[in-house]
């Protein structure tokens, strides 16, 4: 399993939406004035690839009932086929949302959306590589999606311009996570989360009608183009997500990052060790400086300490299935 090249989180200060927003996919609306945009999305692997040809970027609301996400994608091909509900939509081009409320790398959820406004959302209680199985039977309960396109949808004898996505996701449809389930954040509290847009390379060929159509390019992956770069091609890796603070002004560092990023080095440390040796390093053997260790079961759990923003000491965690946690 390949270990991500270290990466800069991306941070964002979602701000109060000033009305409940009417979700039709336009983000010109005056509601969004308020809303900054994020940096312009770059390649999943970060600086180790070249940067997007087409730009990227998205914006964040909330309120006591919803988040609210918009996003804007320049594309001269707008093009879409999957029309039914919690297809693999990622198989067309897509925006795709992650949202981790815990910030411990389980219990997070996923949304994606085609040009064609068909939406794909599950639940995961942990990463694929960590043994988690995404719940595709998950509904957003009460979600809200619209798409706006600027051109004519799978029609390759013009170029268009690109299309925008508009998305109201209630709190209550965060019904999975922890002991926090269903509630609007805090004001100043902190979600991991993280934007992707999947974008596949298009050739024109004859369709069986005579007219011209968009195919995949045969042999070619997918481009994955993000908020917060991953360092690796996975988006399954909460732990390189962005931080999203709801309102509290400016952006508070807790101070755990540095200490995330120990934890993290060890357990990849112990998982190549387990892949070429079949067991797991006793504790002192795990060599990240700082980090102690201890046996639980079959498994293991490693902490470390740091300072948080308070000047307070605190001790973070991380568990042999990639659960991190602050306690």
């Amino acid at each position: 399993m390949k270990e991500p090249a270290r990466q800069v989180r991306q941070r964002y200060v979602c701000v109060r939406a000033p009305q409940s927003l009417r979700v039709d996919g336009d983000l010109s609306k005056p509601a969004w004035r308020e809303a900054t945009w994020t940096a312009d999305f770059v390649d999943i692997e970060g600086d180790a690839r070249p940067k997007p040809r087409l730009r990227t970027r998205a914006k964040m609301m909330w309120d006591d009932e919803c988040l609210y996400i918009g996003a804007e994608m320049d594309e001269p091909d707008l093009w879409g086929t999957l029309t039914q509900r919690d297809s693999v939509i990622f198989h067309d081009n897509d925006f795709e949302v992650f949202l981790n409320p815990t910030g411990d790398s389980h219990e997070y959820y996923e949304l994606e959306v085609n040009a064609l406004n068909t939406v794909w959302d599950l639940f995961l209680p942990k990463p694929y590589k960590d043994g988690g199985q995404a719940d595709n039977g998950w509904d957003a309960a009460g979600l809200r999606t619209a798409v706006r396109l600027d051109g004519t949808l799978n029609d390759p004898r013009d170029r268009d311009r690109g299309w925008s996505v508009e998305i109201a996701m209630p709190w209550r449809s965060f019904d999975r996570h922890g002991d926090r389930r269903a509630a609007a954040p805090r004001e100043g509290d902190q979600w991991r989360m993280n934007f992707s847009r999947v974008e596949w390379d298009l050739e024109v060929v004859e369709g069986d009608d005579g007219r011209p159509e968009y195919r995949k390019v045969v042999g070619r992956p997918e481009h994955n183009w993000v908020w917060s770069p991953q360092g690796v091609i996975d988006m399954h890796r909460p732990e390189m997500w962005g931080y999203v603070q709801f309102g509290g002004g400016a952006f508070v560092d807790d101070g755990s990052g540095a200490a995330r990023e120990r934890l993290h080095a060890a357990y990849y440390a112990q998982r190549r060790h387990r892949a070429e040796f079949g067991r797991w390093l006793e504790p002192g053997e795990v060599g990240v400086e700082g980090v102690g260790m201890a046996s639980v079961g079959e498994g293991w759990r490693a902490w470390t300490e740091f300072v948080d923003s308070r000047g307070a000491r605190q001790r973070a965690w991380i568990s042999d299935d990639a659960r991190a946690w602050v306690q």
